[in-house]
């Protein structure tokens, strides 16, 4: 049976904060990096992360801290990856640690920008890694419900089965239920796209449009999402899978989701820039629409969803015009 060993996270957001909070609960052990050596010392002092689920406490003893990523690729088996996705590279170019040979498992919904891939392919193409090493963490789940240990269900997705059953031991426990999959492309893009219709949902909340209305955006929602997974990854897959429509609709129905929320201000009138700033987080949605139209300018998939989030983000077409056009194409 194939072994994590010792297992680090990467980054120092919420999710970062949740997944660690599961693991270390069930190993006892974890690195972690963050980049900043004032957070880890504030964090040090007060037991909890001082920015992010400031009620999840941890055993300081349990843990340890860096701010230099090469020591943990050095010393970590398993790097589990949990920054936002515009900031991946920057971390990823300070390292001269070779990774080809760890486990990477990635839980980054978006994709690397400029690179135009998701974050498998990334360091598959990138850094060497093979396949059989690399696996992501599927929802549907918000980090600040696993703050509270609500029941939550994860997918873990990797090419090599007994790795990703391997991992689902790590995570799972009273209030965490695992599986495994073997579509690692799939849930990722399928994770960039429902950050996308979440901020589609909370554009069309903040014009007033009601329940009725968003149970058939998320349904052509799922329908688009499916077209373009075929698409770009054809393998037998079943969408009513918690890891695919269950992620869609948790994130564009939960008051938890920044991309609704996001989506929200910019139905209300909110200038993108203004909605950032006021948010204080990192909508990933934002990011993921461009790098989507973008794909998808090569992949040729009938996407109006798509199309009119990055019409109303990226071309400033009034949310109101937009999604009155939008809605004439449903049936």
């Amino acid at each position: 049976m194939f072994d994590c060993g010792k297992i680090a996270i990467i980054g120092g957001g919420s999710w970062a904060t949740a997944i660690a909070k599961i693991i270390v609960n069930n190993t006892h052990h974890i690195g972690w990096y963050m980049r900043r050596d004032d957070r880890i010392n504030d964090f040090k002092r007060l037991e909890h992360n001082p920015a992010y689920l400031t009620s999840v406490h941890f055993d300081i003893n349990e843990i340890y801290f860096t701010s230099d990523i090469n020591d943990i690729v050095k010393n970590y088996d398993t790097l589990v990856l949990v920054t936002p996705s515009p900031y991946l590279k920057n971390h990823l170019r300070k390292l001269r640690v070779p990774i080809r040979d760890k486990f990477i498992v990635t839980a980054i919904k978006g994709i690397v920008p400029d690179e135009n891939l998701v974050c498998s392919e990334y360091f598959h193409e990138v850094f060497d890694v093979p396949y059989d090493n690399l696996a992501c963490i599927g929802g549907p789940s918000h980090a600040e419900e696993v703050a509270l240990e609500r029941l939550s269900y994860l997918t873990v997705a990797c090419s090599d089965k007994e790795k990703a059953e391997s991992f689902t031991n790590v995570l799972k426990g009273r209030y965490i239920k695992t599986k495994t999959s073997s579509d690692v492309i799939g849930i990722e893009y399928g994770s960039v796209l429902k950050n996308v219709y979440a901020i589609a949902a909370g554009i069309c909340a903040g014009l007033k449009y009601g329940d009725n209305f968003q149970a058939v955006l998320m349904s052509n929602s799922l329908q688009e999402m499916s077209r373009f997974l075929t698409c770009v990854h054809p393998t037998q897959r079943k969408m009513e899978d918690s890891a695919y429509i269950g992620d869609l609709l948790v994130t564009g129905y939960s008051n938890f989701s920044r991309n609704r929320t996001f989506g929200t201000m910019i139905g209300k009138g909110y200038s993108v820039k203004s909605a950032q700033m006021e948010m204080e987080m990192v909508a990933e949605g934002y990011y993921g629409t461009k790098c989507m139209k973008e794909i998808n300018r090569h992949m040729h998939v009938n996407m109006p969803i798509l199309d009119a989030v990055y019409n109303i983000l990226y071309e400033r077409i009034t949310p109101q015009v937009e999604i009155k056009l939008l809605t004439d194409s449903f049936r």
